[in-house]
């Protein structure tokens, strides 16, 4: 049975009439493109794997998130990684591409996991859209993860949330000070779920 509050039918057509309205062409291209290759697939939560990337947007737009290349990488990040769909394939500009291709994650020949992480994380700086869209994917993330990941998988995610993802939160603050708000809130709304999480798994294990 699925938990998500909203329906995917309408953030679809939320986000479709506001694109619309702003003529965000990457968005409403994103947006389509993303429920096709997404179709059947699902979360383990039981929600239809779609509800993830709309309800990113979603929250990206109710932030003030307007940018249309931040908006279109959002919709589309898991695509390449989830539904063997090539980054050329994408209906979107380079530099939404550049975004989802350093938001697919990969271990290249030689490295260990830590260090492709290392990598992958220092490599969403030089995309904005693609840092925005980690840290949005993340908070969704957390917002999700209790009820459906393990107890090991939960201490991971939050290991890695604290190691890596609030650390790019700080030097996406540094990069862009004009964002400071909406990272704020996205931080907080990250370290909220994550530490209460943990002082739940702690309290278990007592």
């Amino acid at each position: 049975m699925g938990t998500s509050v909203f329906s995917s039918e309408k953030m679809y057509t939320y986000i479709k009439g506001f694109a619309s309205g702003l003529e965000m062409h990457q968005t409403l291209r994103a947006l389509a493109f993303a429920r096709e290759k997404h179709n059947g697939q699902m979360r383990k939560s039981g929600d239809p794997y779609i509800v993830h990337p709309l309800t990113m947007a979603c929250n990206a737009l109710s932030l003030g998130i307007h940018d249309d290349d931040i908006i279109a990488t959002i919709l589309l990040h898991d695509v390449c990684e989830d539904c063997d769909v090539a980054l050329e394939e994408l209906p979107v500009n380079d530099k939404v591409k550049f975004g989802v291709e350093l938001m697919t994650f990969t271990v290249m020949e030689g490295e260990t996991k830590e260090t492709a992480t290392t990598r992958y994380y220092n490599m969403l700086l030089q995309s904005k859209e693609a840092a925005f869209t980690k840290l949005i994917d993340r908070c969704h993330n957390v917002s999700t993860m209790a009820g459906t990941f393990s107890k090991e998988k939960l201490k991971a995610y939050i290991d890695e949330t604290r190691q890596y993802v609030l650390p790019l939160l700080r030097k996406v603050k540094n990069k862009y000070p004009d964002k400071s708000d909406i990272l704020f809130v996205l931080k907080y709304h990250m370290t909220s779920v994550v530490d209460a999480i943990d002082f739940t798994l702690q309290a278990c294990e007592q």
